[in-house]
């Protein structure tokens, strides 16, 4: 990532916006002891660089329904551009799929899907992954409960 003109400053105010994306911009600014124009002036600074790029809510899965989580390992038939291209966008669509990596290793990608009960996350696969053209293998696996989720990797340090 570069880093070109962040600062100090700068890293505050992304820790403050990982821990609370919804502080009001006066808070924001008093907790790094800047007035409010320069803090707004640096917080689009630093979306126009694509540092911050956008703010969203964090949602309480367990309430909303989803009573699993699976990390799902897919292997393809054959790892060219288009077979990948193919699988990508297709899966994108799906909203049970939180999150797809292409990986290296044994598999291809590693999603994190979301259902309601097994149930459903067998419909899931009969219904949706197993139909890609070029899946040739899908590992399931079981989370038992999360732990924590990180809202930002950690930033780099700024002398």
């Amino acid at each position: 990532m570069a880093t070109h003109g962040f600062d100090k400053t700068d890293s505050k105010i992304l820790q403050r916006l990982a821990k609370d994306g919804r502080m009001s911009w006066r808070d924001l600014a008093d907790s790094i002891g800047l007035s409010l124009t320069p803090t707004l002036r640096r917080v689009r600074r630093l979306q126009d660089d694509g540092l911050i790029s956008g703010f969203t809510a964090r949602f309480d899965e367990q309430r909303l329904g989803v009573g699993i989580t699976m990390f799902v390992s897919v292997t393809l038939e054959r790892q060219t551009e288009e077979t990948l291209r193919v699988f990508e966008r297709r899966i994108a669509d799906v909203p049970e799929v939180m999150s797809c990596h292409l990986m290296t290793g044994q598999g291809d990608y590693l999603l994190r899907v979301v259902a309601a009960d097994l149930a459903s996350y067998q419909r899931f696969m009969l219904d949706i992954l197993t139909r890609i053209p070029g899946v040739a293998h899908i590992q399931s696996n079981l989370a038992i409960k999360p732990v924590f989720q990180r809202a930002a990797p950690p930033l780099p340090r700024v002398r």
